[in-house]
C-alpha cells in the first residue's frame, strides 16, 4: 500500500498549470507526430503493445474481461479502446482526463470518462482490478501531486490489483513542462507492489528518423535499450493477509 505518511495536497496552482500546458499542447497541433501514417509513432506503439501483451500474459492476464479497468489521463479514450481488444466489457472501463474537450470526445465514442483530476478520483476504495497511466506522471512537476495521485491509484485499486505504467524514464531537455520519472521513484510512489518493468520506446526524434527507414531497421535499434526513454511496468498490489 502507498505510504501513509501526511502529505501537502496537491496546489491549484499545479492543476491549472496542466490545464494550461494540456491546452497549449492541443494549440500546436502535433497530430502530424503522434499519427498512425508516421512510421516512427507506428513502429513505437506496435512494440509498446507487444510488450504489454507479453507482460499481461506474464501475469496470467490473457484476458481483461471481467476486470475492472481505469485509464488515468485517457484522453479521448484511445487506450480504453485499446483494452476492448483484450476481452474488456465496455462497462467496466472508465477513464478520467483533465481536459473536458477529452472527456466529450470520449464519451461521444460511449466510454465512460470523467472529466477531473487524478488527484482527486472520484470513485470508492478498492473499486478497480486494473488502474493505467500513460505519459501522465510525467506532466505533473509538483512532487506533492505526484504522491497525491499515487495514493490515488492505491486508494481506488483493489488487494491483489494491478497498475500499468507507461512513462518517460528522462527528462526532455527541449520541454521543460515535464520531468522525467526514474525506476527508483516509481518505487517510492508504491512501496510494497511487485514490478515487472521494460525498457521500452526509442526517443522519439531518433526513432521518428528511424522509422522511415522501415520497421526492420526501427526494431533493431530498439534493442539498444539506452537508446530507449521509457518504462513500461505492471505493478501489483500485496493481497490483505
Amino acid at each position: 500500500m502507498a505510504t501513509t505518511l501526511q502529505q501537502s495536497p496537491p496546489t491549484l496552482d499545479e492543476i491549472d498549470r496542466l490545464r494550461r500546458v494540456y491546452k497549449h499542447r492541443i494549440q500546436l497541433n502535433l497530430a502530424a507526430k503522434y499519427s498512425r501514417t508516421n512510421p516512427g509513432h507506428l513502429f513505437a506503439l506496435h512494440e509498446r503493445e507487444a510488450t504489454m501483451a507479453a507482460l499481461f500474459h506474464s501475469a496470467g492476464l490473457d484476458s481483461l474481461t471481467s476486470l475492472r479497468i481505469l485509464d488515468l489521463g485517457c484522453g479521448a479514450g484511445a487506450t480504453l479502446r485499446q483494452y476492448l481488444e483484450y476481452g474488456a466489457n465496455s462497462d467496466q472501463l472508465c477513464g478520467i482526463d483533465l481536459l473536458p474537450e477529452f472527456a466529450e470526445k470520449a464519451r461521444s465514442l460511449h466510454l465512460q470518462v470523467t472529466c477531473g483530476s487524478a488527484s482527486d478520483l472520484p470513485f470508492p476504495d478498492c473499486s478497480f482490478d486494473l488502474v493505467s497511466q500513460f505519459t501522465l506522471f510525467t506532466s505533473v512537476l509538483d512532487p506533492a501531486t505526484r504522491r497525491r495521485i499515487a495514493d490515488e491509484m492505491d486508494r481506488v485499486l483493489r488487494p491483489g490489483g494491478k497498475i500499468l505504467w507507461y512513462d518517460f524514464a528522462v527528462d526532455n531537455p527541449a520541454n521543460p513542462d515535464v520531468r522525467g520519472v526514474r525506476m527508483a521513484e516509481v518505487r517510492q510512489l508504491f512501496p510494497g507492489y511487485s514490478i515487472a518493468t521494460r525498457r521500452i520506446t526509442l526517443a522519439p526524434p531518433l526513432g521518428r528518423m528511424i522509422g522511415h527507414l522501415g520497421p526492420t531497421l526501427y526494431f533493431l535499434v530498439s534493442k539498444f535499450r539506452f537508446l530507449c526513454t521509457h518504462y513500461l511496468c505492471l505493478l501489483q498490489k500485496r493481497h490483505l493477509i
